[in-house]
């Protein structure tokens, strides 16, 4: 991981499993976004190898139901990794995702770090997430801040 520098939020796959639509989402709105073309094949350890960490409030569930393990602690655990995060690093990029990521904002020291919240990539949330432009805008605050922007496209 770079030096103080973090894009927080998500979701891998292993290559050769079938892609969730939450990631494929994501992927739709980086190429909408930045209008370059994605090798869609689910591994994200290009954007790990700039820094970028993605992170679920909860990090586990039940098949097929979505919040099913979302009071077992996760929420603790996560919310201590972004106080942490918050308090002993400087200009990261939090990218919070859905109703569960947005309530740890109150965690972030927004002074400090950058905060940019948009709906869930879920299909569930139809579309909404679409048009948010957080990846060029991840690129323009670490630009902001003398770094290099990600290369979202490895």
């Amino acid at each position: 991981m770079g030096p103080d520098r973090l894009t927080a939020s998500l979701f891998q796959c292993l290559r050769e499993s079938s892609r969730p639509p939450s990631l494929l989402n994501i992927y739709k709105e980086i190429e909408n976004d930045l209008g370059i073309t994605l090798n869609k094949d689910g591994s994200l350890e290009g954007w790990a190898r700039q820094g970028v960490f993605l992170l679920n409030a909860v990090l586990t569930v039940r098949a097929s139901e979505a919040t099913s393990h979302s009071r077992i602690g996760w929420m603790e655990f996560t919310d201590a990794v972004i106080s942490i995060l918050s308090q002993k690093r400087e200009g990261i990029v939090f990218l919070l995702w859905g109703n569960f990521a947005r309530s740890k904002k109150e965690l972030i020291d927004t002074s400090k770090h950058f905060v940019f919240e948009a709906a869930h990539p879920s299909p569930l949330a139809r579309g909404a997430f679409f048009g948010c432009r957080h990846f060029s805008m991840t690129n323009e605050a670490l630009v902001s801040r003398g770094l290099s922007p990600i290369d979202w496209s490895l």
